[in-house]
């Protein structure tokens, strides 16, 4: 048959631009591409020789072969599958509606019998849609091809610019081999990307190819010293070339093997090289799921955070595989950003190596795979919270901040995740010292305590040292400590726990329930009613610095305190947006002053003596910012502060 001129199918036109332009910006991926399609031919074959093992033609050893060469600038990738005849590549190369693969697995679904590891979703390799990453990197493409159980075979030939020629010709054996003229920028050690180098071509198949199920092989070159019979190498002597032929793959991925079949060191060196990282995970999670959906994950939780966990540059995502083949490094959509911690891989053969790759993540298949890891790792957290106490504080001081985040999140994500969450959140408390669950808090509550209290400060000392603390101190009421600016956002997500609301012992009035006596409730309101002029006459004093002024029934000892009205945002948020340049975030704040202190008496006679009186108005400016540096923020005017307190002194 002489030589034919064919164009393409207008679709297959606009897809070869789209690829080529658009699509796949990545060029190292047209590998990737073509050794997929060589793993799917193969596995074609390997079928059709269950019932008709003349398809095989005495050749059972399944491999693909890689063949650079630098004098020409080509790279051929060659099969011994399935191959094809005319028809089939004129219909499979030059016609993006139809592929040998949705031929195939029309067949296989009818089939009494089947290789399990061929799945009727899988379209690995689809010849009419990968194939045409070839022309990123070649500006010539030639495709020689003899279909198993026939005589003649077929050479395709294109530039990509719109139409190929085929015409028939002689190949010893079965398969398919595609030779790519490499184009300028893909050849020549000056290039960046020189696709005839050997360890450019060792590291793209294992970084993409590695856990193909066949070898792939290729002639490795090197140089040795020649050496003589004793093995030493012989005086004055040149290196000699050495060509052997090498597998690149590894062929049989850790997760494919049984568990009771992997060391934990074999799980601690795959993680290491895998994800380059020094140390040993600090949990390992395999799972193997048949149903709706079939995968295999294996996911790690890293002994260390990285110290970019939060910031904008990192790159959260499971690595992304189908039936071995890589497919993405790094998809998002897997897991819930609250585990952006995990790393780790998943495979399965329901994923589809086709042109919507980039789209995977909205496949319902995805979905269906994420919830499930989701569920796994959120199941061994809580089963280590509860038997490993230790192991899960570790994690804890580690990644909690995460899962903080992740309820804070679902204000907005809405979903049940602070539901999901709350039982593996861990507080330092005013009690003993440790790290405490809601749940354990809770259980330890008295049954007339209405609400659940915490306190917010830089550290534990801090808090400790809050004037707020005074009265729930001596009333034996215990208090959550929150001292990541995180942690009341996450509170304030959560609103409250198993039917006890949170309170803040800064914000609105404190509801100590029974441990506040009725006649103590008395006597402060009675205080309060005395003093309703000294209270009104302080905040027209302080003016818009303060929202009010009011006798305080938390505080003991310290004169004074701020704390937050129980609307809008807190002191500690405030400072929080405002670390953030947000600024727009203010709390409504309240004075709140100790009748009980000697300054107390001393603002009453100064009151009496003339609310108008500039040592009147100093007093209660001295409260006001003594009130902003117990809760660590700074006045506007020290120097004006510190003169007043240098006057007062004099006196």
């Amino acid at each position: 048959m002489a030589k034919e001129q064919h164009e393409f199918q207008a679709e297959t036109k606009q897809l070869l631009d789209l690829m080529v332009h658009s699509i796949y910006t990545n060029h190292e991926i047209f590998l990737r591409e073509l050794i997929s399609n060589a793993s799917d031919a193969i596995d074609k074959v390997h079928f059709e020789a269950l019932t008709n093992r003349d398809l095989l033609e005495g050749d059972e050893s399944y491999e693909i072969f890689l063949v650079p060469d630098k004098e020409s600038h080509t790279l051929t990738i060659s099969d011994n599958g399935i191959g094809m005849n005319l028809e089939e590549v004129i219909e499979n190369i030059g016609t993006i509606a139809k592929s040998g693969t949705k031929a195939f697995l029309e067949k296989l679904k009818e089939a009494k019998e089947s290789d399990a590891s061929v799945s009727d979703k899988d379209m690995i390799g689809q010849f009419g849609v990968g194939f045409y990453s070839a022309f990123m990197v070649a500006d010539r493409v030639v495709i020689t091809t003899r279909k198993a159980g026939e005589k003649q075979a077929v050479r395709w030939e294109s530039d990509g610019s719109g139409s190929f020629t085929t015409e028939e010709c002689e190949k010893e054996k079965r398969g398919t081999s595609i030779t790519l003229f490499l184009g300028k920028d893909f050849y020549g050690d000056s290039t960046e990307e020189n696709y005839e180098d050997q360890y450019t071509l060792e590291r793209l198949v294992k970084k993409y190819s590695d856990y193909v199920r066949y070898p792939i092989k290729m002639n490795w070159e090197s140089e040795e010293m020649p050496r003589d019979k004793d093995g030493k190498i012989i005086p004055d002597s040149k290196p000699e070339k050495k060509v052997e032929i090498r597998t690149l793959n590894s062929m049989q991925p850790l997760w494919t093997k049984g568990k009771s079949d992997i060391t934990q060191d074999e799980y601690n060196e795959f993680y290491k090289n895998q994800f380059h990282d020094w140390e040993n995970p600090m949990e390992i999670f395999h799972v193997n799921a048949e149903g709706a959906v079939e995968f295999t994950a294996l996911m790690f939780i890293p002994e260390n955070a990285p110290f970019n966990l939060y910031h904008a540059d990192f790159e959260p995502g499971l690595q992304l595989y189908s039936r071995h083949v890589f497919i993405m490094d790094k998809c998002k959509d897997l897991l819930p950003d609250y585990l952006r911690f995990v790393k780790g891989l998943v495979d399965s053969p329901d994923l589809s190596l086709n042109i919507s790759r980039e789209l995977l993540q909205q496949s319902r298949e995805l979905k269906v795979i994420g919830k499930n890891l989701e569920k796994t790792i959120l199941k061994t957290l809580a089963k280590q919270l509860e038997k490993e106490r230790e192991k899960y504080e570790k994690f804890w001081a580690q990644f909690g901040k995460s899962l903080k985040i992740g309820v804070y999140g679902s204000i907005y994500s809405g979903g049940d995740t602070k539901d999901k969450l709350k039982d593996l959140l861990l507080f330092e408390t005013s009690k003993e010292g440790k790290l405490t669950s809601l749940k354990e808090y809770k259980e330890r509550m008295p049954e007339s305590q209405k609400k659940i209290f915490y306190a917010t400060g830089k550290d534990k000392a801090i808090i400790d040292e809050l004037p707020q603390m005074e009265l729930l101190r001596e009333k034996g009421l215990e208090v959550l400590y929150l001292t990541d600016p995180v942690d009341e956002f996450c509170i304030e997500a959560l609103h409250e726990y198993d039917g006890k609301e949170f309170q803040s012992i800064s914000r609105g009035e404190l509801d100590l329930g029974d441990a506040e006596s009725e006649q103590e409730k008395k006597e402060t309101e009675n205080i309060a009613k005395e003093n309703g002029d000294l209270m009104k006459d302080i905040k027209e004093a302080l003016g818009d610095k303060v929202g009010e002024v009011k006798v305080s029934s938390r505080l003991k000892s310290s004169a004074v305190c701020l704390v937050a009205s129980a609307e809008g945002p807190s002191l500690s948020m405030e400072q929080t947006f405002s670390d953030m340049d947000n600024p727009m975030f203010k709390a409504k704040r309240i004075l709140e002053i100790n009748p009980k202190h000697d300054l107390f008496g001393r603002l009453q006679q100064l009151h009496d003596a003339g609310k108008d009186s500039q040592e009147f108005k100093d007093y209660c400016d001295m409260l006001y910012t003594q009130a902003l540096l117990i809760e660590g923020i700074m006045p506007d005017d020290p120097v004006a502060f510190a003169n007043k307190v240098a006057k007062l002194m004099a006196k």
